[in-house]
């Protein structure tokens, strides 16, 4: 069985406070990955970016002091074009980059494969990529390189670099 990780897919990181032109960009990319994965069977967890309204107090804020996601504001939202495909799924509140109930929950599944998607792919794609592959060394776990962006495009390819050597198998 196989797993589709869709990586903080949220109003704010594709046309909100920090999102960008290579974000929206994937979006049509996503949404066919996660159509392909819903036809197929395929299980599927969606992750959201999710800070409080103390979020400039954190150590995240302090170092990038740009509210966003905050929990049950329109920039929290998983975009629209993915909602639909949100209904009966795993959707996993994080409050930082990666998320050790994402491993924990892929390592119940017994998957003989997880594939990541989604944002940023210099900040949580990578993080989660990783924490998976620590939890969970002998599956094969990948991330599609069109179905991701970084905080900039040279961040995003060093990031994908970065993962490569880390036996994850970018496509």
């Amino acid at each position: 069985m196989k797993l589709l990780v869709v990586v903080d897919m949220q109003n704010d990181f594709v046309s909100g406070t920090l999102g960008t032109r290579e974000a929206a960009d994937i979006v049509p990319h996503v949404v066919g990955k996660v159509v392909e994965a819903v036809n197929a069977g395929t299980d599927i967890i969606f992750t959201q970016d999710t800070h409080g309204a103390d979020y400039l107090n954190t150590q995240e804020g302090k170092s990038l002091p740009i509210p966003h996601c905050i929990k049950g504001s329109e920039g929290w939202e998983i975009i629209p074009q993915l909602q639909e495909y949100t209904r009966g799924r795993v959707c996993l509140e994080k409050s930082g980059f990666g998320s050790t109930a994402l491993a924990h929950l892929a390592a119940r599944g017994k998957y003989e494969e997880i594939e990541l998607v989604g944002l940023c792919t210099d900040i949580c794609v990578i993080s989660n990529a990783m924490l998976l592959k620590s939890a969970l060394p002998e599956v094969p776990i990948s991330v599609d390189a069109s179905c991701c962006a970084g905080v900039t495009p040279a961040s995003h390819q060093n990031a994908l670099e970065a993962m490569k050597m880390c036996q994850i198998s970018i496509h």
